[in-house]
């Protein structure tokens, strides 16, 4: 699945899953704000040793290097603020110490303490970046009990333990289907020039043709992936928040950029929606009684 990059204002993720039959499943999240009874939100920031300098760790006395972390750390936490049951986000280091496997607590911060939050780095800096490890301690240990959860992890290189990741995640995903667990909804943001976008698609794909659904009948999709160069909003941290049983149009059409109609929803326009257009295409409108979006997909072909 390839994400297109340059977002039309109003749509806050548009996917493309090639098809052996010459088309492809174009997977569209309409803008809007969430609604989560019971959320509760977390950050989680790369350790690792190479993110030092991205903490303004480094530099000379003549140049120094500007904290870039701290901007990002205030401004995501307010706004995963907007979702959260006690206006409270928690904030941990992961990829911490060493291998990167240990993580270091930061805190708990409401919408001042974020405004005055203070990122330096962890005390142990990681030689390795394990994503296992933070995702266990807020699935099994931290948030446990509540009724959803919405986790973004930052990072700038490559995962170590990739694979065990997966396995992970498809066994809660499997744990979740059945009912044992309640859902997460876990962002992988990437940031810097050094990182690995096949990864990072690996996780956002890895549910795809499992059928796994929650007992109320929607997909599971634990991942999601953004690229904080390509984000022109906050709001897109919230992409896949968005249900295919939640309705944001009467009615709609989606047409091909030749005018043709690909696919038709009589019955209400989902505020995640999905339907199948020709390879050869390179746009898609969505027109409803409000108006009209148009996207163009070319940077999300293959």
């Amino acid at each position: 699945m390839a994400k297109v990059k340059d977002l039309t204002q109003g749509l806050s993720d548009v996917n493309l899953i090639p098809k052996n039959d010459g088309t492809y499943e174009v997977v569209v999240s309409v803008s809007m704000p969430p609604i989560v009874e019971g959320a509760s939100v977390a950050i989680a920031f790369d350790g690792s040793r190479s993110m030092m300098n991205a903490y303004g760790v480094g530099g000379t006395v003549f140049q120094a290097v500007p904290n870039q972390v701290q901007p990002v750390a205030r401004v995501t936490g307010k706004h995963l603020l907007t979702i959260d049951a006690d206006g409270k986000v928690d904030m941990i280091y992961w990829a911490a110490g060493a291998e990167g496997g240990e993580i270091e607590v930061i805190g708990t911060f409401d919408e001042a303490g974020c405004d005055s939050l203070v990122m330096k780095g962890p005390k142990k800096w990681g030689t390795g970046t394990k994503l296992l490890p933070p995702l266990k301690y807020f699935v099994d240990e931290k948030f446990v009990n509540e009724p959803f959860a919405m986790i973004v992890f930052i990072t700038d290189g490559v995962i170590d333990d990739l694979q065990a990741v997966k396995d992970f995640c498809m066994d809660f995903g499997k744990k979740i289907s059945d009912g044992k667990r309640k859902f997460f909804k876990l962002l992988l943001l990437g940031v810097g020039s050094e990182i690995d976008e096949k990864q990072m698609n690996e996780l956002d794909n890895m549910f795809e043709g499992t059928n796994l659904k929650t007992p109320s009948g929607d997909i599971i999709d634990l991942w999601a992936h953004k690229n904080a160069v390509d984000m022109k909003s906050m709001d897109e941290v919230f992409a896949e928040l968005v249900s295919e049983n939640t309705f944001v149009a009467p009615s709609a059409k989606i047409l091909s950029a030749s005018g043709n109609e690909i696919a038709s929803f009589s019955d209400g326009l989902p505020a995640k929606f999905r339907f199948n257009m020709p390879k050869t295409e390179n746009s898609f409108t969505v027109k409803f009684s409000e108006g009209e979006l148009t996207q163009d997909i070319t940077s999300g072909k293959e």
